[in-house]
């Protein structure tokens, strides 16, 4: 079987161009079928800003109001995805910009109201790993913006760890695939002590300590999910480092 690299990334490395292009130059040097699924930043809160429209927050997550998902949509699925694909082209690497809804990619439904309304985000239903497939069989590499669909015609803004958890999950059956949520850390953390292979009782043992918390569990989470759907290799890790097989921390059965 072929072997496929699914890499996402977050926010604070769109957000830092320099950061970006060496992520990219390394990330284009990569020989294997690979996918890249990026986050969005603090670009479209800046670009509502200029747009005299507020940013809402809660815990960290956005409020997609009918206002804001104007904003994501051109900004996520315009200017940074675009972006990326062009300075992946000028590397050699022949990219593809998608958001959920195109080829009937990735299908959600808009998130329950309640207790928060989050507005406009989607939680996943299905991805069409087929569509993934056949553009990696032709050499091409799909960088997929945070964005969903409902399949009735409304764009919703969905996690991109969730849309690389999906995607990993999908394309088991196709390669032997490998899943790297990279992030502004070298990986999960005990204190100051990077750990490098975790299974779940460690996992459920040091969240019960209150060591692994907030944005770190739903991570975790999905790349155990990953895992039990057939991934061969999940990591969370350094997104400067990614390139480098023995770091990171592995997730393991």
């Amino acid at each position: 079987m072929s072997e496929i690299k699914v890499i996402k990334i977050g926010g604070k490395v769109i957000d830092d161009e320099a950061k970006l292009d060496q992520f990219l130059k390394d990330f284009a040097q990569i020989e294997e079928k690979k996918i890249l699924v990026h986050g969005g930043g603090k670009i479209a809160s800046d670009v509502a800003e200029k747009l005299g429209l507020k940013s809402k927050m809660i815990n960290g997550r956005r409020i997609t109001d009918s206002d804001m998902i104007d904003v994501v949509t051109m900004v996520y699925g315009g200017l940074v995805n675009k972006k990326i694909v062009a300075k992946l082209q000028a590397l050699g690497c022949n990219a593809i910009g998608l958001s959920g809804a195109d080829m009937n990619l990735i299908q959600s439904k808009k998130r329950d109201p309640e207790p928060i309304n989050f507005g406009f985000v989607g939680d996943i239903e299905q991805v069409d790993a087929t569509v993934l497939n056949s553009l990696l069989s032709e050499g091409i590499t799909p960088v997929i913006a945070p964005l969903t669909h409902d399949g009735n015609g409304q764009l919703l803004n969905t996690n991109a760890d969730n849309i690389a958890g999906f995607i990993t999950s999908g394309l088991a059956e196709y390669g032997d695939v490998a899943m790297d949520l990279c992030f502004d850390l070298e990986g999960v953390m005990n204190g100051e002590k990077l750990i490098t292979e975790m299974n779940l009782l460690l996992y459920r043992h040091l969240e019960g300590n209150g060591i692994i918390k907030e944005g770190m569990i739903p991570k975790l989470d999905l790349g155990f999910k990953a895992l039990n759907a057939g991934a061969k290799k999940v990591r969370i890790i350094g997104f400067d480092v990614f390139k480098d097989e023995e770091k990171g921390t592995r997730l393991v059965r």
